[in-house]
Order: C-alpha cells, then structure tokens, then sequence
C-alpha cells in the first residue's frame, strides 16, 4: 500500500484538469512502470500511449512520475521502435491546464525534434545542405545558431499577454505572472516564445527544501491564486524570470565549423546560462531555407534539438544519516556504496526531506538511481528496491524530540541545540566578510568550551583563548580579528543579514534597511511592511517572528560598537532628488575606473539606490567595465544575459543624478 503514495492524489488533479481520465491503466500498473521502466517493452501499445500522456501531463504540471530523460529515452523511444509513424509522435505534447480561459496562441509554438547523438546531428546538417543546395543556395555561406534548451515552463508574450504553449495552438493566459513581479530577461515585452526559469544557484540554497523540483516551483508561479511566499521571494530576487529565446546568449558559425568542433561547441553553449539545460537547440538562420524546408504538424524542420543523456549509476545505501542545519530543519544524507558518476566518485546523496526518504523507502539496503548531466550536482532519480526507512525521532545533535512540520522534521531546541548554534556562528562569521580565523574548527573549539553566543565570542580575552588550547600566535591574531571587524566599516544590511534570519538574505536586508531604520526594525508590524509595499503578508510574518528570536542576541552585539554604514532610505533618496536609472538595481563594477576608486564609485551607486554585488549572477542588472577587465568576467556576464556597459555608459546613464 506504501508504493501507491508514488501515484497520488496531487498527481489525480493534475490528471483531472488536464482532461485526463484513466481507462487502460490503474494505480497499480502506473506504479509497476514508474518503479520497473523495463516493463512498458510487456505492456500493450494502448498502455503504453496512454502513459505517455499520464506522464507527460505530471511532468509539466509540476509533480513527475518519471524523469524526463526517462520520458525520452525509455518510454517514447519504445513508441518510436513500435510505431515511428503514430499520431503521438506527431503532435505537440500539451502542456497541464492551468486556470483560465483557452485562447489561440498569436502564432504556433511546435515541438522541437530531438535527437541523442552527434551522428544523428550530423545527418540532420547533411539534410540542411541539401536543401540549400536544393534552392541554390551557397552551403559555405550558411550559418547555424546554437542556443542552450532551457528546461523550464514554456510561453510566449506578445507583450500584451503572456500564453501558455496548450496545444501549441491553444494555451492559457496566464499574464497574472507579470503583475506578480516576474521579471523579463533583457527587459522588454513582446519578445516572442520562451521559458519560465529559475536560478539553478538560487533554487538548492533557498527552495530545494520547499519544493522537490524545479518545475514543481515554476508550476506554482503560474497556478496559485496567492503566492508561496517563497515563491514571492525568488521573483522579488529576480532569481526566477521568463527568459525569452530571442534573448538567449548564443554560438553562432558555419556547418564546417560546427562538425569540426562539435564537441566543444556543444560544451560551451550547455554551460552558457544558469538555468536548468537539457540539451541544445541548432537552427538555420537563413529565412529563404526555413521557409523552404517548413514544418510538420510536430515540429520545425530547419530546427533541432541535441538531448545528451543523463549519465546514471545504480548505488546501494549504506545508510542515512540526519544532519541538523542552523534553521533546526533535520536533512537526510543517503552514505553510498561508492561509484564514479561523470568522472567523479560519488559517495553520498541529499534527499530532500524525510517525508520523501519515507515516501520512497530510501533506508539501508535500498538499491537507488543517482543521475547527474554536465555538472549538476548528482540528486536521487528513483529508488529501484525499497527498504525500510530509519526516520529519526531525535535530533542527532541535541537528542531532542523531532517535531513534523509539512515534510520536513525539525529540532525546537533553538538556542540550546549545538548544531544549530555552531552553524548560526559560522554563518555570522561568514557573512561579515571582515573577520579571518572563525571557521568550524575554531567555533567547535570554543561551543566545547562553553562558548556559545556570538556576544560571548566577542567578550573573549587572549588569555581566554590560550586557555582553551590556542597558540600565542593565534591567540593574538583572533582577538585582533575581532577588534577589525568592529572598526573596519561594514554595511548595516550585511550586519543584520549575518543574523540570519529566515526570508531575510542579503537583498531582502538591504531592501528592508531601504525602507526602515535598522534601529527601527524590531518596532515593525506586520501592516507597517505590508503598506509599505516591502514584503508581501505570509512573508512578512515570517520575518518579524524571526526578527523577535534573534532580537536579544542582535541588541547586545550590536551594542559592542561596530562600524556601521547606514543604508539611505527611498524617502531620502527621493528628497534628495537621488532616484535614479539605478535605483533598485544590482551592479558590478570592474576593472579600473576614471572616476575614482572602485569603492568610491560603489558607494556613491548606493547613494543612488542601487545594490551592489561582487559576482556575475543571472540577478545582475549591469556590469560595469573600466580598464584592464578580464575577458572571462564580460564573456561570462554576456552568457547570463546581463548588460554589460563601459564606464563612460554607466556615468551617462547617472548624469544629473551625481551629487558634487
């Protein structure tokens, strides 16, 4: 009865609004499939066409039976080796239906035609040349772009509506994602088709334990009615976007070029943006072979797509052992019986939560399928033999009672569970960015010997430090970390971010202080954020509790005396005339500037109300170039989609807004 939690009732109402009804399978022979991929070769071609759907609508509703790999490579090709000629493979797979009205999409938005090898690629090359030649065309004159395939939620914005794919000829309009905030990658509407993302880096930080996968997240952009307020933060952060085709960083070259590199070529373009790849898209750019070639019912013909297949390994569980973080959330890592996957030996996995260890029989013994592709980190795809899961009940660094919240187990000891104030000290550390000596090993050091609050560590003493078995040296140098990080000047954001409060990073501090006084902050409502615009209402909940937990703490380091540079508030900026084309805009500066010093120059684009950032991101706004700048850094800010502009460009831009 436990496997049929695989195929469950989320599962059924993804089926049900997508006008899917079962009639040649039931539960029992979906979850046969799901957990033995080699039976769909025993199942009748109507099972089989009937799962393809099943799965397909799951997939692209956020909640997949299977991977999409496996979707390719497994079930589609037994089709294919079947019936290469049935209506299947020839119409556009709909997407889930989402609410709202169907409407005609302003032109086709077809499947592409996908291909696994570079054999196959090379044929369809062969295939282009033809038909230039065909029309009397020059082959040596031809040109092919190559694009990264975003694995994301497909659309397309006319600039008055953003439409789901459907049908490919009938979607939804689901333009309520922009007046969510999503933004447009390159910034304007009207850009055509292209893909709902999200951050890879910004999704394992701060959603991986909220949402089991990515297109889980991006569905929940488009379906709920009031967002999750995680799901508000990462549009806030501009960690998730639509990111238009057109606006898609690319390789561009002739079909010699592209044979004798295919390779590498291939490489380059898959690592190009920070997304979800799963594969590449070549495509002819001459508009006299496109129009001549056309397209079937299916897909374009001047158009291809190169899915490389996820590299694989069967690995057995040693065992699962329960990790507590700093936030109390207890992590199950599976120890595995070692196997080299792309090249590098792979000796643990991360499940996501315990309700999914539980759900899927990840315990000691389990025989489980760990897929990596190019260099994402390697997640558990499936579990192939079940066992029986060892589910904590306390926690492994305090040996409290666990509590159950949604799936995930959590520790309330705060304050009193050492791994949750080892961790919390780190982080502190760690995000100052002043302070060298404070690693684990140091704070380890000092928890053992009854130091346990940031104030405490503050309040040490070189004596206090040798007695608990440091160096002189050492001694000296951490004491003197110490006293640097409270005098050198340090951003009031960065200050209160170090206390990491939950929903509370970098950007949401910095724009939090760009409303509200630091010394104001623990006075703040609920309604106080929410008039104010600066978080919505679940998230802003989430906040001020824990402000409140960690106001005691804040109030006495704070007292201690640091350094600290106020954040300008909009009111101020807007009375001082200083709202500017940055304002609200995350920059890098680069290389040496003629202007001034690079510091002075950040300082005075936060006058401005801009947020500054030292590494190129997918939530870079601009790149800002003096002298003597690294190719790499424009090459890689380019590849993001982030506007890179010189330092002449960047003080046009701020001209009038610049105080003498």
């Amino acid at each position: 009865m436990k496997q049929k939690k695989i195929f469950n009732q989320d599962h059924r109402t993804i089926l049900k609004r997508s006008g899917i009804i079962l009639q040649t399978l039931n539960d029992e022979e979906i979850i046969n499939i799901i957990n033995q991929p080699m039976y769909v070769s025993m199942i009748s071609d109507d099972k089989l066409i009937e799962f393809l759907r099943v799965a397909n609508a799951l997939y692209r509703g956020g909640k997949p039976i299977i991977s999409d790999a496996d979707y390719d490579s497994i079930f589609l090709a037994e089709l294919k080796k079947r019936n290469p000629k049935h209506e299947f493979l020839t119409s556009v797979e709909p997407e889930a239906a989402f609410e709202g009205a169907k409407v005609d999409l302003p032109v086709p938005m077809l499947s592409t035609e996908k291909k696994t090898s570079k054999k196959e690629i090379l044929f369809w090359l062969e295939g282009i040349e033809k038909s230039a030649t065909d029309i009397g065309l020059n082959v040596n004159e031809l040109r092919v772009h190559v694009t990264p395939k975003l694995d994301g939620f497909a659309a397309y914005d006319d600039g008055r509506c953003l439409y789901t794919r459907g049908d490919g000829r009938r979607g939804t309009d689901i333009s309520r994602v922009f007046s969510r905030g999503l933004a447009v990658a390159g910034g304007k509407r009207g850009r055509g088709a292209g893909e709902i993302v999200v951050d890879k880096e910004y999704f394992e930080k701060y959603l991986s334990d909220h949402f089991e996968n990515t297109r889980n997240f991006q569905s929940s952009i488009i379906r709920e009615k009031t967002l999750d307020p995680y799901v508000d933060e990462a549009i806030k952060e501009k960690a998730a976007l639509f990111f238009p085709f057109s606006e898609m960083p690319s390789w561009e070259g002739s079909i010699d070029e592209l044979r004798n590199r295919f390779e590498g070529i291939t490489e380059e373009v898959w690592n190009y943006v920070t997304y979800d790849v799963d594969g590449i898209i070549f495509e002819v750019t001459d508009i006299r072979l496109k129009e001549y070639m056309g397209s079937t019912s299916h897909h374009h013909r001047w158009q291809i797509a190169y899915k490389t297949n996820m590299e694989k390994a069967i690995v057995k569980v040693i065992s699962v052992k329960p990790q507590t973080s700093r936030s109390g959330r207890v992590t199950p890592v599976a120890e595995l019986e070692p196997t080299k996957l792309s090249g590098v030996t792979i000796s643990r996995a991360t499940a996501h939560h315990y309700a999914m260890v539980k759900e899927k029989g990840i315990g000691p013994g389990a025989i489980i399928e760990l897929v990596r592709s190019g260099m994402v980190i390697p997640k558990i795809e499936r579990v192939i033999t079940r066992a029986k899961p060892d589910i904590p009940d306390k926690c492994p660094s305090c040996g409290s009672h666990l509590i159950w919240d949604t799936d995930n187990l959590i520790c309330t000891k705060v304050g009193h569970c050492p791994a949750q104030i080892i961790n919390t000290i780190e982080h502190f550390f760690k995000t100052l960015r002043n302070v060298d000596g404070f690693g684990l090993a140091t704070i380890d050091k000092l928890f053992e010997n009854g130091v346990k609050t940031i104030y405490d560590i503050y309040m040490l003493k070189e004596d206090d430090f040798k007695g608990f078995g440091f160096g002189e040296k050492q001694s000296q140098n951490l004491v003197s970390e110490l006293l640097r990080s409270r005098t050198q000047s340090l951003e009031d954001w960065r200050f209160l971010a170090a206390f990491g409060v939950h929903r509370l990073g970098h950007v949401s501090c910095e724009h939090l202080l760009q409303h509200v006084h630091l010394d104001n902050i623990f006075e703040l409502t609920s309604e106080d954020i929410t008039r104010k615009k600066i978080f919505a209402k679940k998230t802003a909940e989430i906040i001020l509790k824990g402000l409140q937990d960690i106001r005691n703490e804040f109030e006495r380091v704070k007292k201690l005396g640091f350094n600290l540079e106020r954040t300008k508030l909009f009111s101020e900026l807007r009375k001082e005339g200083a709202i500017s084309p940055i304002t609200g805009k995350q920059i890098i500066f680069t290389g040496a500037m003629k202007h001034g010093k690079r510091e002075e120059m950040e300082k005075e684009a936060r006058l401005l109300g801009a947020k500054i950032a030292k590494s190129v991101t997918g939530r870079t706004d601009f790149l800002v170039t003096g002298e003597d700048v690294g190719i790499k850094k424009i090459e890689t800010a380019e590849k993001k989609g982030v506007r890179v502009i010189t330092e002449l460009e960047y003080l046009d831009m701020i001209r009038g807004y610049i105080k003498k």
